[in-house]
């Protein structure tokens, strides 16, 4: 390589950094939205959503976080759309439900409305037999707070459509840890960009959204379908007029189970990649420039000399590791800093596959069903 290329990877490598260090010190600084008021008075009743396919494993844990909300229970309605599973679900959650004080249903989901498949399909029918004009949508795997919903509900003032919180994994394995550090530091980049008055997404483990919101967009069945639904629903909002909020604090952070496999954890980011590939042009050049720090070491490593290479990957675990520091410690969490250089092996692990699982192409599998 030239010195003039060298010079290049250098001078990328800097200005990545420096952005890097820029959205550690906007989310050490900047604490989001804040809360539209005080919660109505009188408290008003709420929805939650679950849809479920083969879920009798996770649903227990589920079920008992919503059976433990800070919420009157007569004012909360639990539907649970059961997308035709083979191992019980149903009778899993009738169980885990007996004597809860709040309404309670499960619906076996077996027509297609619409343009919805999958996912969307059962939040579709659940949509349609809930009675608040709060939902709240969530999944099997996930355990969410006591403050779950006053938390979200704190921040759907007038004009809102969505409010979404966080996520963070828990798992006691390595593997699992690592996905811990990737889904915070991902989040806490979503945020100082959402700050920033930036749209980039919902989650659909751990949303709020309007009726109002909802209905005017015509619902999923109204929608092209996405294998990532809850971006497409998000996006769909914004278009209707809907403003959005996402909260990053403890008292909206779900737990999400752990993807177990490595071939499973390939398979839910390449249905995510879609979601990605329908991002403005300019946030996916902005992943795509975060996305080039390595090829650029890799230059460098090779006209500059490994030890330069090293020095500046130190700079990078130094800088990233203080994000996700900041990250963890918002979300009521700490970090295993001991784990950053491991950290750096999965991302690298994890972009090769993805680069892969893009070159071959394919459609996206979920939940056993495949989408082209």
């Amino acid at each position: 390589m030239s010195e003039l290329g060298l010079l290049i990877a250098l001078g990328f490598l800097a200005i990545w950094l420096l952005g890097m260090a820029y959205a550690a010190w906007c989310f050490a600084t900047r604490r989001g939205a804040k809360p539209a008021g005080a919660l109505p008075v009188p408290l008003p009743r709420v929805s939650v959503l679950i849809a479920a396919r083969d879920e009798a494993a996770a649903l227990p844990r589920c079920l008992a976080s919503l059976r433990a909300l800070h919420y009157p229970p007569e004012l909360v309605e639990v539907l649970l759309g059961d997308d035709a599973s083979s191992d019980g679900t149903a009778a899993v959650a009738a169980a885990a439900m007996q004597d809860y004080k709040g309404q309670f249903r499960v619906t076996t989901i077996t027509a297609t409305l619409g343009e919805a498949r999958g996912k969307a399909n059962v939040l579709a029918h659940l949509a349609r037999l809930a009675t608040s004009e709060y939902f709240f949508i969530t999944d099997a795997d996930i355990s969410v707070p006591p403050t779950w919903i006053t938390g979200l509900l704190a921040h759907a003032g007038p004009g809102v459509g969505t409010v979404t919180g966080i996520t963070a994994v828990e798992g006691p394995r390595l593997f699992h840890r690592l996905q811990g550090i990737d889904w915070l530091l991902s989040l806490s980049m979503v945020q100082v960009v959402s700050d920033l008055g930036r749209p980039v997404t919902a989650m659909g483990n751990n949303m709020l959204v309007s009726r109002a919101a909802y209905q005017a967009t015509g619902g999923y069945e109204a929608l092209p379908f996405s294998v990532t639904e809850d971006f497409a629903l998000f996006k769909a909002t914004l278009e209707q007029g809907y403003s959005f909020r996402n909260v990053y604090a403890p008292k909206t952070r779900a737990d999400s189970l752990p993807i177990f496999t490595w071939a499973a954890l390939m398979k839910q980011r390449r249905r995510w990649l879609k979601g990605v590939e329908a991002l403005p042009l300019r946030l996916r050049l902005e992943l795509l420039f975060f996305s080039g720090f390595w090829p650029a070491l890799t230059a460098v490593a090779v006209a500059g000399g490994g030890w330069l290479a090293v020095g500046i990957w130190g700079l990078k675990v130094l800088v990233q590791g203080t994000l996700a520091h900041c990250a963890h410690r918002r979300a009521g969490l700490r970090l295993a800093w001991h784990l950053l250089p491991l950290f750096e092996l999965y991302t690298i692990g994890l972009t090769i596959g993805l680069v892969g699982y893009r070159m071959l192409g394919g459609g996206v599998v979920w939940k056993g069903r495949r989408y082209d």
